[in-house]
């Protein structure tokens, strides 16, 4: 029997695109599952099974690199012309940014950096909480779930804390367009997105000229003064890892801290069994990864050759899209998925990918995340949820764009 026209396995990329799906993709990653894979009538081919993602992953026929397709995506006119960041690279020049971006973040260079924050950012976990606890309705994501990682990675960077409504203003721009279905006046979007972005990449690229010769300390300085045995980053390599470092670095942890309080919420339960057994903390946030992933789909990865996946053939060059999200509630690979269960064993999610282009701030997001809900959990005064949340438009990175909850009265 023919399918309708909407219900096509071609037509399903589309579907979960679409807005009406932002707050339940859930069983549109469950059709495609049964498909594995499935053939877009854009000619990509989206990847929803978990094995099959990992597989791809690390495939070294893979190319994360977008100038490969047989179709690269065009350039905005006038755009200052920067080079992809490492995740848009693949070896050996993925790997050589990467580690200069690494030298001043974590091991083996300064293996001591992400517990050296932990009290710094239960510092800002504490100071932006102090405010919420006298009120009765307050917004997560304005209120806490931004401003917290966003300050995070600014000091990390030496971005002045002043600056940070105008990295807000520029973020918000760039994530609007990661939309493969953006509605009304696309080009404007894309537009709007390549003016914050170079915008962006200016103010980081006068920032790291401002210390080279003076060294002050956070990573925009280590990145001019301190390549180690690398070749140091020209100028456009430079603008593209710290665009990637500041966005990245915070706009991944506002969907984890968002989704993970949504996700308690909604489960009382495990919420109860969190307050009870604290030390579960550290698990619930990686539950959270699976169950509510904060990257639901990967699109940047290309076929250097024709390849066979679950049996369909794969032609060189074309987009291949990765359903991380799907591949996390694959019952051949968990045991009862779509159940959260903070006490799961044998975790091995795909919350922050897999292969050489594992999530490169993974570490730090997990510790912000981890502090972030602690806090909540225990300063917050029987909070509930207002309404169900409005979420942002993005099906690539997806998290409430408001998050209202209501706390008893006097709390």
């Amino acid at each position: 029997m023919q399918m309708p026209a909407d219900e096509r396995p071609g037509t399903l990329l589309r579907r979960i695109s679409d807005y009406a799906s932002r707050a339940d993709p859930y069983p549109l990653y469950a059709e495609l599952r049964e498909h594995k894979i499935a053939r877009q009538d854009d000619g990509s081919y989206l990847v929803g099974t978990y094995h099959e993602i990992v597989a791809l992953l690390h495939d070294p026929r893979i190319s994360s690199d977008l100038r490969l397709r047989t179709e690269p995506p065009e350039r905005e006119p006038g755009a200052d012309d920067l080079p992809p960041s490492f995740i848009g690279l693949d070896d050996p020049e993925h790997e050589r940014l990467r580690r200069v971006a690494n030298r001043p973040f974590g091991p083996p260079h300064t293996p001591g950096m992400i517990d050296a924050l932990q009290d710094d950012i239960a510092a800002i976990a504490h100071d932006l909480i102090t405010p919420l606890t006298g009120r009765d309705r307050i917004d997560l994501v304005e209120d806490f779930a931004f401003p917290l990682p966003v300050t995070v990675i600014c000091r990390l960077l030496g971005v002045p804390d002043r600056d940070i409504p105008q990295i807000h203003a520029w973020t918000t721009d760039i994530i609007a367009s990661l939309d493969f279905d953006p509605g009304d006046q696309p080009e404007l979007r894309r537009r709007t997105a390549f003016t914050a972005r170079d915008a962006m990449a200016g103010y980081l690229a006068d920032l790291a000229a401002q210390r080279r010769g003076r060294p002050t300390g956070d990573m925009l300085s280590a990145f001019v003064n301190d390549p180690g045995d690398d070749r140091p980053y020209t100028e456009p390599e430079l603008k593209s890892t710290a665009l990637l470092l500041l966005i990245a670095g915070h706009e991944t942890t506002v969907n984890l801290i968002t989704n993970g309080m949504l996700t308690l919420l909604r489960n009382p339960d495990a919420l109860a069994l969190l307050r009870e057994r604290p030390d579960l903390m550290p698990a619930a946030v990686e539950e959270v990864l699976r169950y509510e992933p904060p990257v639901h789909l990967l699109p940047q990865r290309t076929p250097l050759t024709d390849i066979d996946v679950a049996g369909v053939t794969v032609p060189r060059g074309a987009p291949l899209i990765l359903a991380l999200a799907s591949g996390n509630r694959d019952p051949l690979r968990f045991t009862d998925p779509d159940r959260f269960d903070i006490t799961r064993a044998d975790n091995q999610h795909l919350g922050f990918g897999s292969g050489v282009h594992n999530c490169f701030g993974a570490p730090l997001a997990r510790v912000e995340t981890r502090i972030a809900l602690t806090q909540l959990l225990a300063r917050l005064d029987a909070p509930r949820l207002a309404e169900p949340p409005p979420y942002r438009r993005s099906p690539i990175l997806r998290g409430p764009r408001h998050l209202f909850l209501v706390q008893e009265a006097g709390g």
